[in-house]
Protein backbone atom coordinates (compact mmCIF):
# COMPACT_ATOMS: atom_id res chain seq x y z
CA UNK A 1 0.00 0.00 0.00
CA UNK A 2 2.87 2.71 1.28
CA UNK A 3 4.89 1.68 -2.50
CA UNK A 4 1.45 2.35 -4.40
CA UNK A 5 1.25 5.98 -2.19
CA UNK A 6 4.44 7.07 -2.80
CA UNK A 7 4.16 6.20 -6.85
CA UNK A 8 1.15 7.95 -6.88
CA UNK A 9 2.63 10.58 -5.51
CA UNK A 10 5.72 10.27 -7.77
CA UNK A 11 3.68 10.43 -10.61
CA UNK A 12 2.02 13.51 -9.54
CA UNK A 13 5.30 15.37 -9.48
CA UNK A 14 6.47 14.31 -12.32
CA UNK A 15 3.08 15.23 -14.26
CA UNK A 16 3.33 18.68 -12.90
CA UNK A 17 7.29 18.80 -13.64
CA UNK A 18 6.45 17.97 -17.26
CA UNK A 19 2.91 20.31 -17.83
CA UNK A 20 5.26 23.38 -15.82
CA UNK A 21 8.12 22.43 -18.94
CA UNK A 22 5.41 21.99 -21.32
CA UNK A 23 4.08 25.67 -20.71
CA UNK A 24 7.49 28.12 -20.27
CA UNK A 25 9.20 25.95 -23.78
CA UNK A 26 5.64 26.37 -25.64
CA UNK A 27 5.03 30.42 -24.33
CA UNK A 28 8.35 31.83 -24.21
CA UNK A 29 7.49 35.60 -23.81
CA UNK A 30 4.08 37.20 -22.82
CA UNK A 31 3.12 40.66 -24.52
CA UNK A 32 1.17 43.00 -22.54
CA UNK A 33 -0.33 45.57 -25.89
CA UNK A 34 -1.87 48.08 -24.47
CA UNK A 35 -3.73 51.51 -26.20
CA UNK A 36 -2.29 54.77 -24.98
CA UNK A 37 -3.95 56.27 -27.48
CA UNK A 38 -6.78 59.04 -27.26
CA UNK A 39 -8.61 56.81 -29.35
CA UNK A 40 -9.78 53.27 -30.39
CA UNK A 41 -6.97 51.29 -31.97
CA UNK A 42 -7.39 47.47 -33.76
CA UNK A 43 -4.23 45.73 -32.23
CA UNK A 44 -2.95 43.02 -34.59
CA UNK A 45 -0.73 40.22 -34.33
CA UNK A 46 1.17 37.70 -36.67
CA UNK A 47 1.05 35.25 -35.02
CA UNK A 48 -1.64 36.08 -32.68
CA UNK A 49 -4.50 37.39 -34.82
CA UNK A 50 -6.35 40.43 -33.63
CA UNK A 51 -8.14 42.71 -31.43
CA UNK A 52 -10.08 46.02 -30.59
CA UNK A 53 -8.46 48.25 -27.91
CA UNK A 54 -10.33 51.24 -26.56
CA UNK A 55 -7.94 54.32 -24.75
CA UNK A 56 -6.50 52.42 -21.63
CA UNK A 57 -6.94 48.63 -22.25
CA UNK A 58 -4.41 46.00 -22.84
CA UNK A 59 -4.44 42.47 -24.88
CA UNK A 60 -1.66 39.79 -23.16
CA UNK A 61 -0.49 38.21 -26.00
CA UNK A 62 1.61 34.78 -25.81
CA UNK A 63 4.04 33.91 -28.23
CA UNK A 64 6.04 30.35 -28.66
CA UNK A 65 10.12 29.76 -28.17
CA UNK A 66 11.01 29.72 -31.84
CA UNK A 67 8.46 32.26 -33.33
CA UNK A 68 10.51 34.23 -35.62
CA UNK A 69 8.96 37.04 -38.47
CA UNK A 70 6.42 37.87 -36.05
CA UNK A 71 5.04 41.28 -35.86
CA UNK A 72 2.28 43.87 -34.22
CA UNK A 73 0.96 46.91 -34.71
CA UNK A 74 -2.11 49.10 -34.68
CA UNK A 75 -4.80 49.52 -36.70
CA UNK A 76 -6.65 52.82 -37.18
CA UNK A 77 -9.70 53.74 -39.02
CA UNK A 78 -11.42 50.24 -38.82
CA UNK A 79 -15.25 48.89 -38.99
CA UNK A 80 -15.81 45.09 -38.59
CA UNK A 81 -18.75 43.19 -39.02
CA UNK A 82 -20.23 40.67 -36.74
CA UNK A 83 -18.71 38.29 -38.82
CA UNK A 84 -14.98 40.14 -38.33
CA UNK A 85 -15.08 41.23 -42.13
CA UNK A 86 -14.24 44.77 -42.78
CA UNK A 87 -11.56 47.07 -43.45
CA UNK A 88 -9.01 50.17 -41.93
CA UNK A 89 -7.55 53.69 -42.93
CA UNK A 90 -4.43 52.14 -42.01
CA UNK A 91 -2.76 48.48 -40.76
CA UNK A 92 -5.70 46.44 -42.57
CA UNK A 93 -4.33 42.78 -42.98
CA UNK A 94 -6.75 41.44 -45.61
CA UNK A 95 -10.56 42.94 -44.44
CA UNK A 96 -10.48 40.65 -41.09
CA UNK A 97 -10.60 41.25 -37.18
CA UNK A 98 -7.88 38.38 -37.05
CA UNK A 99 -5.08 39.25 -39.07
CA UNK A 100 -3.37 35.53 -40.61
CA UNK A 101 -0.91 37.91 -43.28
CA UNK A 102 0.53 41.45 -42.26
CA UNK A 103 -1.03 44.56 -42.43
CA UNK A 104 -0.60 46.90 -45.16
CA UNK A 105 1.39 50.08 -44.91
CA UNK A 106 1.84 52.30 -43.24
CA UNK A 107 1.97 51.11 -40.18
CA UNK A 108 4.39 51.12 -37.35
CA UNK A 109 5.87 47.61 -36.72
CA UNK A 110 7.35 45.67 -33.41
CA UNK A 111 9.06 42.91 -34.83
CA UNK A 112 10.70 40.20 -32.98
CA UNK A 113 11.92 36.89 -33.05
CA UNK A 114 12.30 34.57 -29.84
CA UNK A 115 15.57 32.36 -28.56
CA UNK A 116 17.66 32.88 -31.80
CA UNK A 117 21.22 32.36 -31.98
CA UNK A 118 22.90 32.14 -28.09
CA UNK A 119 19.05 31.85 -26.26
CA UNK A 120 18.77 35.44 -27.42
CA UNK A 121 15.35 37.33 -28.48
CA UNK A 122 15.90 39.69 -31.56
CA UNK A 123 13.44 42.58 -31.21
CA UNK A 124 12.84 45.99 -32.40
CA UNK A 125 10.63 49.02 -34.08
CA UNK A 126 10.44 49.12 -38.07
CA UNK A 127 9.69 52.20 -39.78
CA UNK A 128 10.41 50.48 -43.04
CA UNK A 129 6.59 49.95 -43.68
CA UNK A 130 5.87 53.93 -42.78
CA UNK A 131 4.20 54.92 -39.53
CA UNK A 132 0.82 54.97 -38.90
CA UNK A 133 0.82 55.61 -34.39
CA UNK A 134 3.60 56.63 -32.27
CA UNK A 135 4.88 53.26 -30.69
CA UNK A 136 7.35 52.17 -27.36
CA UNK A 137 8.64 48.24 -27.36
CA UNK A 138 10.13 47.56 -24.01
CA UNK A 139 11.15 44.42 -21.86
CA UNK A 140 9.97 44.73 -18.61
CA UNK A 141 11.24 40.91 -16.77
CA UNK A 142 14.58 42.05 -13.96
CA UNK A 143 17.39 40.85 -16.72
CA UNK A 144 16.40 43.22 -19.62
CA UNK A 145 14.88 46.04 -18.07
CA UNK A 146 17.53 48.13 -18.99
CA UNK A 147 16.74 48.19 -23.11
CA UNK A 148 13.76 50.76 -24.02
CA UNK A 149 13.29 51.73 -27.74
CA UNK A 150 10.47 54.08 -28.62
CA UNK A 151 9.03 56.28 -31.28
CA UNK A 152 6.80 58.64 -29.63
CA UNK A 153 7.64 61.71 -32.50
CA UNK A 154 5.04 63.40 -34.45
CA UNK A 155 5.75 62.00 -38.13
CA UNK A 156 1.98 62.35 -39.63
CA UNK A 157 2.15 66.28 -39.05
CA UNK A 158 5.46 66.76 -41.01
CA UNK A 159 5.77 63.41 -43.47
CA UNK A 160 6.77 64.62 -46.88
CA UNK A 161 3.79 65.45 -49.44
CA UNK A 162 5.01 62.43 -51.70
CA UNK A 163 4.94 59.74 -48.49
CA UNK A 164 1.65 61.35 -47.21
CA UNK A 165 -1.22 58.50 -46.75
CA UNK A 166 -4.41 59.40 -45.40
CA UNK A 167 -3.25 56.48 -42.83
CA UNK A 168 -0.27 57.88 -41.90
CA UNK A 169 3.04 58.25 -43.67
CA UNK A 170 4.31 56.11 -46.15
CA UNK A 171 8.30 54.57 -46.54
CA UNK A 172 9.71 55.99 -49.78
CA UNK A 173 9.74 51.74 -51.00
CA UNK A 174 5.91 51.87 -50.86
CA UNK A 175 5.68 54.81 -52.84
CA UNK A 176 8.51 54.51 -55.71
CA UNK A 177 8.90 51.14 -55.68
CA UNK A 178 12.69 50.62 -56.66
CA UNK A 179 16.17 49.27 -55.60
CA UNK A 180 17.28 52.92 -54.25
CA UNK A 181 14.48 52.88 -51.71
CA UNK A 182 13.64 49.04 -51.01
CA UNK A 183 17.27 47.37 -51.15
CA UNK A 184 16.21 44.45 -53.00
CA UNK A 185 19.67 43.37 -54.54
CA UNK A 186 23.06 44.57 -53.23
CA UNK A 187 23.84 47.21 -51.24
CA UNK A 188 22.13 50.81 -50.00
CA UNK A 189 22.72 53.67 -48.35
CA UNK A 190 20.30 56.03 -46.39
CA UNK A 191 18.59 58.40 -48.51
CA UNK A 192 17.18 62.04 -47.32
CA UNK A 193 13.63 60.05 -46.63
CA UNK A 194 15.55 57.34 -44.02
CA UNK A 195 16.95 59.98 -42.60
CA UNK A 196 13.72 61.85 -42.32
CA UNK A 197 12.34 58.90 -39.98
CA UNK A 198 15.79 58.24 -38.81
CA UNK A 199 16.19 62.04 -36.95
CA UNK A 200 12.83 61.55 -35.36
CA UNK A 201 12.84 58.11 -34.16
CA UNK A 202 16.99 56.79 -33.79
CA UNK A 203 16.08 53.95 -32.42
CA UNK A 204 13.65 52.86 -35.05
CA UNK A 205 14.61 51.28 -38.15
CA UNK A 206 14.47 53.40 -40.99
CA UNK A 207 15.83 51.47 -43.97
CA UNK A 208 16.20 47.28 -44.88
CA UNK A 209 19.57 47.37 -43.90
CA UNK A 210 19.87 49.42 -40.85
CA UNK A 211 20.59 46.71 -38.37
CA UNK A 212 23.75 48.11 -36.83
CA UNK A 213 21.57 51.20 -35.00
CA UNK A 214 18.59 49.04 -34.61
CA UNK A 215 18.38 45.76 -33.22
CA UNK A 216 18.46 45.14 -29.63
CA UNK A 217 18.71 41.72 -27.60
CA UNK A 218 17.41 40.19 -24.48
CA UNK A 219 17.82 36.79 -23.07
CA UNK A 220 15.57 34.49 -23.93
CA UNK A 221 12.30 34.36 -21.40
CA UNK A 222 12.09 38.03 -21.67
CA UNK A 223 8.39 39.16 -21.68
CA UNK A 224 7.61 42.42 -23.29
CA UNK A 225 5.44 45.59 -23.42
CA UNK A 226 4.18 47.12 -26.75
CA UNK A 227 2.56 50.54 -26.03
CA UNK A 228 0.53 53.02 -28.75
CA UNK A 229 0.72 56.21 -28.39
CA UNK A 230 3.21 56.15 -25.18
Amino acid sequence: MSILIVTRRNFCILSFLYVTYFFASTYAATFNITNSCSFVVWAAAVPGGGRKLNPGETWALDASSGTRGARIWARTGCSFDSAGRGRCNSGDCGGVLECRGYGRAPNTLAEYALNQVSNLDFFDISLVDGFNVPMEFSPTSPQCRRVMIKCAADINGPCPTELRDPGGCNNPCTVFRNDQFCCNSGNCEATSYSKFFKDRCPDAYSYPKDDQTSTFTCPSGTNYKVVFCP
